[in-house]
């Protein structure tokens, strides 16, 4: 009897290995064939050039940040209040929050926690609903005064509201907001995004230590938010693991093509953004197999994306893998926007991201995707392939162009 059980024994050990040999055989099969046209180089950039296993490899270690803790300005904090409001998304708060952070330091002043304004009148939220908040009051402890309530004789109506350009320097604030300040007292700031959205190092060499720390370092979901949208990035990597690849999150919503913009095409011919049919070309063309996992930032499902997913079989929404019982309640992603924080931080964790349309969600989401060392980020062409290599890469990476690459290394 234990001379069967022996043989049994070894039977299963055999069988084991020979499974494991058949996935390995499988993964090298997948890899080499069906994913063959992506490389990464050394420096991790994704390269077009016909080789082995490439952007599905692991993440590098994540860069850390180059910054130093800046030093508080001298003469310490006035009695004066910035009042602001995050508003539009999380693409849009890492810049207003930025811009905030180095008004208040610059004058002095104590900011003051922002509420969250949604589209909607009555879609008004607390920093704390969305972010958290002791995180961002630790981040900031020593560099800015921060009160998380706006003093009771603060009204807004009887604030002198001031625009600020995105990523605004030293030079505008002494300039045109530290006269008012003087006079005023307390002002209510709001950003202005500029038609061009893109984030160039080279052209913001003011971009110093405190814009690093706001821009990188202060914003992080509340726990339970973080936990849910944890969930569903998971969920994803779960179907991507039976299919053998990578999750792809595209950034691709159905009245964002309403722009006429859309079907312009820029120097390079290259559009704006791009549709379904032209997305699921793109990923064809370069080689990503059928059963790849595709999350979209689309809210609900529309028959304009059925082309993509008839090419692409394994294609999801955030209704399709929202977690169920209480955490589906505090993920309410009827609400725009906790839809936005939700198609955010997905595409800022998946294997690759694709932007279907240039703008500050791109720009941004790239942002901490450097940061996390996450650069597998493929920009969509007409062109095919084998054409360029360049035509794929986003020039945020290939050149290194994103202001990110400044606040680490």
């Amino acid at each position: 009897m234990a001379m069967d059980m022996r043989q049994i024994v070894a039977a299963l050990l055999t069988v084991s290995m020979f499974v494991m040999l058949g996935n390995m055989i499988k993964r090298d099969h997948f890899d080499s064939l069906e994913y063959k046209a992506i490389k990464v180089s050394k420096q991790g950039l994704v390269k077009v050039i016909g080789a082995t296993k490439g952007v599905w490899k692991g993440d590098e270690d994540a860069l850390k940040p180059c910054w130093n803790k800046p030093l508080p300005k001298e003469g310490g904090q006035s009695r004066g209040f910035i009042i602001f409001s995050l508003t539009d998304g999380p693409e849009y708060h890492v810049s207003q929050i930025a811009d905030a952070v180095v008004v208040a330091t610059y004058l002095g002043a104590t900011l003051v926690l922002p509420h969250i304004r949604g589209t909607k009148p009555r879609d008004t939220r607390s920093f704390g609903e969305i972010y958290n908040e002791k995180k961002f009051v630790k981040s900031l402890d020593g560099i800015v005064r921060i009160a998380k309530y706006r003093p009771p004789q603060l009204s807004v109506e009887k604030l002198t509201a001031v625009r600020v350009p995105n990523r605004v320097s030293e030079a505008y604030i002494a300039t045109n907001i530290e006269p008012l300040f003087k006079t005023k007292g307390n002002l209510s700031l709001e950003t202005h995004f500029p038609s061009s959205t893109t984030m160039n190092a080279k052209e913001f060499e003011y971009f110093d230590s405190l814009s690093c720390l706001a821009m990188f370092g202060t914003l992080e979901l509340q726990s339970e938010l973080k936990q849910v949208v944890g969930l569903m990035v998971e969920r994803l990597r779960a179907l991507s693991r039976k299919s053998n690849g990578p999750f792809v999150a595209v950034d691709l919503r159905v009245e964002m093509l309403e722009n006429k913009e859309c079907r312009e095409s820029d120097d390079f011919g290259k559009l704006w953004c791009y549709n379904a049919v032209e997305v699921g070309e793109f990923l064809k063309g370069i080689g990503f197999h059928r059963n790849t996992t595709i999350y979209l930032t689309q809210s609900g499902w529309t028959s304009l994306l059925d082309p993509l997913r008839q090419s692409y079989p394994k294609t999801y929404t955030k209704e399709d893998i929202r977690p169920a019982g209480k955490k589906a309640k505090l993920l309410n992603i009827e609400i725009s926007e906790f839809a936005k924080i939700v198609d955010f931080h997905i595409c800022s964790e998946s294997d690759v991201f694709v932007p279907a349309k240039s703008g500050l969600f791109y720009t941004n989401v790239v942002g901490k995707r450097i940061a996390s060392r996450k650069t597998q980020i493929l920009v969509p062409s007409k062109t095919t392939p084998s054409s360029s290599s360049d035509a794929h890469i986003s020039p945020y990476i290939s050149k290194k162009s994103h202001s990110a690459f400044s606040c680490f290394c």
